[in-house]
């Protein structure tokens, strides 16, 4: 009888293992499916959200990236979203005049001024002096640039524009923020 019972444990644990999608993939939610975001995995989520053009952007979805989860709600009901252990999601809206504060980034709402604007950025590990990140990259079109980074460790990103330099420190802790716009470019 145990035997039996350890056998039908066993075989249920595979047929479960087989539906599930793992670590990081969500499983079919008929939010994911009506924004085409079904069988993305939470990286590949939050990086084809944040990178949609204004026209794009859903109106009936709020997608806010926390430092362990992105939580997507349409205004009915929410669905949190598990970040990889082992990396930090980032989002940059450097600016020149404007700014809006932020501490948790909105990848269907939030906007910056220098949206599709060619910038040159440099991430550093402030504890260790190593260079993260040294390239060019182009704003998307809601004015940020976003980043995957190493979780636990203090930074400072430095972006230029037009010829305009500016700074801001970062954390990837648990109690950092995700959405950086206080990066004034003079």
């Amino acid at each position: 009888m145990a035997r039996r019972l350890a056998a039908t444990a066993a075989g249920l644990a595979l047929v479960l293992a087989g539906c599930s999608s793992g670590p990081g993939a969500p499983e079919a939610d008929p939010m994911l499916v009506q924004h085409d975001l079904d069988g993305l995995d939470t990286t590949q989520v939050i990086d084809r959200l944040d990178r949609l053009g204004d026209d794009e952007r859903p109106t009936d979805l709020t997608a806010s990236v926390r430092t362990d989860e992105l939580l997507l709600s349409d205004g009915t009901r929410e669905l949190s979203l598990e970040l990889p252990a082992d990396r930090f999601y980032l989002s940059v809206a450097p600016y020149a005049d404007q700014t809006h504060e932020c501490f948790y980034h909105s990848l269907t709402t939030c906007h910056g001024e220098l949206g599709g604007e060619d910038v040159q950025v440099r991430i550093v590990d402030d504890a260790t002096g190593e260079v993260l990140l040294d390239e060019a990259r182009t704003t998307f079109e809601n004015g940020f640039t976003g980043f995957w980074l190493p979780r636990g460790i203090d930074g400072t990103i430095t972006v230029t524009h037009d010829g305009r330099t500016g700074e801001a420190r970062f954390s990837t802790d648990a109690d950092g923020a995700t959405c950086v716009t206080t990066l004034q470019v003079v």
